[in-house]
């Protein structure tokens, strides 16, 4: 289990809109998802939107995970039934751990705003190739969710008693 900090490590960080009708201009989740990286100190290194394709996101993600700098991916959309939802088949196969609790408890928090609706989320999270991924569905209130509820937290070394920041250190660390 990783440990806290007392001293605030940022982290560098990807966010993903997956959408096939998100622009730049509408990209409301996409928006708040960077503002909130960017407002709790951590790094934004890429931002895009992508066409809800399974070997769109895959070549983005893939692209992503091996970049020193990303420590982890933030991905907004797609995590849905309906036709073209398809970011859990997408970044599933690239996972090597999942993290299941992520999910869990997204579905959660999520039923105190949307009731049994929250059964058809898809939510998602785990590590590949060392870099944690986290996949929400695509609406600003999801992501304020997952922001506010789980991932500033999360991805806060300073929060105990562990947090992701830890275990990506760790990674990082048995890697030189």
């Amino acid at each position: 289990m990783s440990k806290a900090t007392d001293i605030f490590s940022p982290l560098g960080l990807a966010v993903l809109t997956v959408s096939d009708t998100r622009t730049e201009k509408n990209d409301t989740s996409g928006d708040y998802l960077a503002d909130s990286i960017t407002e709790a100190g951590h790094h934004l290194h890429h931002r895009e939107i992508v066409k809800d394709d399974i070997y769109a996101i895959r070549a983005i993600i893939s692209r992503w995970i091996v970049e020193p700098a990303i420590d982890a991916v933030l991905i907004t959309g797609g995590t849905g039934f309906s036709g073209r939802d398809s970011t859990p088949e997408a970044i599933g196969p690239l996972f090597d751990k999942h993290i299941d609790g992520f999910g869990e408890l997204f579905r959660q928090l999520s039923y105190v705003d949307i009731g049994t609706s929250t059964m058809q989320s898809r939510s998602l999270a785990g590590f590949a190739n060392q870099t944690v991924i986290f996949a929400m569905p695509g609406s600003t209130g999801a992501c304020q969710l997952a922001w506010q509820g789980i991932l500033s937290e999360q991805l806060d070394s300073r929060h105990r008693p562990c947090n992701f920041h830890g275990v990506l250190q760790q990674h990082l660390k048995t890697n030189q």
